[in-house]
């Protein structure tokens, strides 16, 4: 782990996520952890009484953040090797972070993924994204024609309502930049 990811799990990733509107007690789902850049930092800002749920479809990227769970410590991670059905009852989350992920998923997937998203929020849960590679930031192959509006609207259109948007120093891969956190609640 280089020192960029070491720091952001340990100090500004708990920074950023309080300020994004994480606190203690709270339920978060991680959609699309990876190895937990965000899933460790969440697990720390929501204390022992709170719960963070690590949703990937990589198996490897899991086991990963299995490990590095256990060098720190932490006992309020429950891993979920999935890629579009939640295995979380009904409303049961506070916030769901979904971090440079949903974005590479064709559209009709995107649109499960939002309702799953949906189902197992709680009334007034945020729901923040994460949108990178967006036209306007880095862009990517088929990303490179979606703007940060394009993006709100479709999640719009699945029943959420933006909050705010922020433009916040966050951690993209194993470094830090600038980038949009779109905030959304369910309504």
């Amino acid at each position: 782990m280089n020192i960029e990811v070491k720091r952001w799990i340990e100090k500004e990733g708990v920074k950023f996520l309080r300020e994004i509107g994480i606190n203690n007690e709270q339920s978060i789902l991680d959609f699309g952890c990876g190895v937990g850049h965000y899933t460790i930092p969440a697990s720390i800002t929501v204390g022992n009484n709170g719960r963070v749920y690590a949703l990937d479809k990589n198996r490897g990227a899991l086991e990963k953040l299995k490990e590095i769970a256990r060098q720190y410590n932490i006992k309020n991670i429950e891993l979920i090797n999935k890629k579009t059905k939640i295995p979380i009852e009904d409303n049961k989350i506070d916030i769901v972070l979904c971090y440079d992920i949903i974005h590479y998923e064709e559209k009709k997937q995107r649109k499960a993924i939002y309702k799953e998203i949906y189902r197992v929020l709680k009334k007034q849960g945020l729901f923040s994204v994460y949108p990178k590679h967006h036209k306007d930031d880095y862009p990517l192959d088929k990303l490179a024609i979606v703007g940060l509006d394009d993006i709100i609207k479709e999640i719009e259109e699945s029943g959420f309502v933006l909050e705010y948007k922020l433009l916040k120093k966050l951690l993209h891969d194993e470094y830090l930049n600038e980038g949009y956190v779109l905030n959304f609640r369910r309504s």
